[in-house]
């Protein structure tokens, strides 16, 4: 029987038909897209992905925030270059990249007196749970409701809630997850400093440290809450942990800890830190720290951190050439400000057309939201209306605008000013098209 041109699948249901025999949900991990809205990345120019068949979409989701200076940035690019000639991968002593990208961080990071390196950020989140515990001798962990500190087992408790938690009672997210667990993981509401105060004075002879993103997901901390944390955390020892996977080298080249005025005993990195390549760190208290020395293998404090790829010579070659970039005078002031301009100008857009939809965030980091206020906690965002920012999502996606519905995105230093304006366009016309939301 012969094939009419209408039953010729494109070049990327192709793709997607392939995928689907081989990867769960022809995806990469925890997303999955619509089959009218989905595509197949084939590479980026600049702020925008270029789809198997050609077709731009301008890019906000920038590599889950790692692209800062977007996917493929010809310094960044020329030192992976440079590097992969001498070698691609070491293992079992150092490399002088890596040592050269550690006293670059530690120059850095203000809590940072001495480091160790990871692959990936959720890596990071689980060593600082474990370097904590190992310094503390106590197993318990307070992290606050809704919070993603990664993708491990001690992570995988109240990171998608839908109801209020049982204060501090967990409760896991996903199968596979060992049920004893649960007992060492507290949960509070963020921007709560009296639930956490009750919390942690109930629980500090127990409680290791109090994990914290300063900037959780979308919601900002109300102004005494990252000071709150230290304050308790000081009166009850107990560690203060920052998961600054997303923040740190995005708020400001301090991260988190510069842009709010506060330095945790412990912080966790991973995205903008490995310049879009495979790695993270945690930085923080030399005498913390020091409980992965190697040479204190086989005491009862010692905390085992070892991967085939921690400091591989590539990603931190990638980190060196962004972090120089990043580190211009100015670039974060500039990029916090161009975003903060755009968001006023979606929100002038989606005012015009009388939707109930907030463009919430500050510096680079924003996403729609039908409320009337900027939330201040994850029941907050529950409240909103999600169906409808979903439904406002896939619309843009589908008109080339690349963001996943009802999630964080994000604005990198190489958004144009068409870009943006391209972006407005695409918000009208979608905001006239989905009046019946």
């Amino acid at each position: 029987m012969k094939t009419t041109m209408s039953e010729t699948p494109s070049v990327q249901d192709g793709l997607y038909q392939r995928a689907e025999r081989v990867l769960p949900g022809a995806g990469l991990g925890g997303y999955s897209l619509p089959e009218h809205a989905r595509f197949v990345i084939d590479g980026a120019r600049g702020a925008r992905l270029i789809s198997a068949e050609g077709r731009e979409y301008i890019d906000y989701v920038g590599g889950a925030g790692a692209n800062i200076l977007g996917a493929n940035h010809p310094q960044v690019v020329e030192a992976v270059q440079r590097q992969a000639a001498k070698g691609l991968h070491f293992f079992g002593t150092l490399n002088s990249t890596a040592i050269e990208l550690a006293e670059r961080l530690l120059g850095l990071i203000p809590c940072a007196e001495k480091l160790v390196f990871t692959t990936t950020g959720s890596e990071a989140t689980a060593y600082a749970m474990r370097i904590a515990r190992a310094f503390t001798g106590k197993e318990k962990i307070l992290k606050f409701e809704g919070a993603y500190h990664g993708n491990h087992d001690y992570a995988s408790f109240s990171q998608f809630p839908t109801a209020p938690a049982n204060y501090p009672q967990a409760s896991s997210d996903s199968g596979g997850v060992p049920a004893p667990l649960k007992d060492t993981m507290l949960i509070a509401p963020y921007n709560d400093l009296d639930v956490v105060e009750q919390i942690v004075r109930a629980q500090r002879k127990d409680l290791a440290a109090i994990i914290v993103e300063p900037v959780q997901r979308v919601i900002f901390p109300n102004h005494d809450f990252l000071p709150g944390l230290r304050r308790i955390a000081d009166e009850n020892d107990v560690l203060l942990i920052f998961d600054e996977v997303v923040t740190g080298f995005r708020l400001a080249l301090g991260g988190a800890q510069e842009f709010f005025g506060v330095k945790p005993d412990l912080a966790s990195y991973g995205k903008i830190v490995g310049g879009g390549g495979p790695l993270g760190c945690v930085a923080g208290r030399e005498d913390i720290v020091d409980r992965t020395n190697p040479r204190h293998k086989g005491k009862s404090d010692y905390a085992y951190i070892n991967g085939t790829l921690h400091g591989n010579p590539v990603a931190a070659a990638a980190s060196l050439a962004t972090l120089e970039l990043i580190s211009e005078p100015g670039f974060h002031d500039g990029l916090n400000a161009r975003a903060e301009s755009f968001y006023l100008e979606m929100q002038g857009v989606l005012d015009r057309h009388g939707l109930p939809v907030r463009v919430t965030g500050r510096a680079s980091l924003w996403q729609f939201l039908f409320s009337d206020k900027d939330p201040r906690n994850q029941m907050d965002i529950l409240a909103s209306d999600l169906e409808r920012s979903m439904a406002l999502d896939l619309a843009l996606l589908e008109r080339g605008v690349y963001v996943l519905p009802n999630v964080r995105r994000f604005v990198s230093a190489v958004h144009t000013d068409q870009d943006f304006a391209d972006t407005l366009e695409i918000l009208d016309t979608t905001c006239r098209d989905i009046q019946s939301l």
